[in-house]
């Protein structure tokens, strides 16, 4: 799995975002269409994806893509889901 993989999948999965507008860096919180929908889109997706869990705790931590992919990966990597 790499971070532009994810990019993909956000893009195609939220209907507001254009492909190729998404980076690592971009601020999910800053976009104008963010709303608590979307997280929960991003949650399902991340889960039914990668099979990794994200909470509301994790979802605090979280701000850019970046943040989204770092801890797909560390949930991974120590096998917690």
């Amino acid at each position: 799995m790499g971070i532009q993989d994810l990019i993909k999948k956000l893009e195609n999965e939220l209907d507001e975002v254009e492909n190729g507008s998404l980076t690592p860096e971009t601020s999910i919180r800053d976009v104008e269409w963010w709303s608590s929908m979307h997280a929960l889109v991003i949650i399902a997706l991340i889960d039914t994806e990668y099979d990794v869990a994200i909470s509301g705790a994790d979802l605090k931590t979280i701000f850019t893509i970046q943040d989204i992919f770092n801890v797909i990966q560390e949930k991974k990597k120590n096998g917690s889901n």
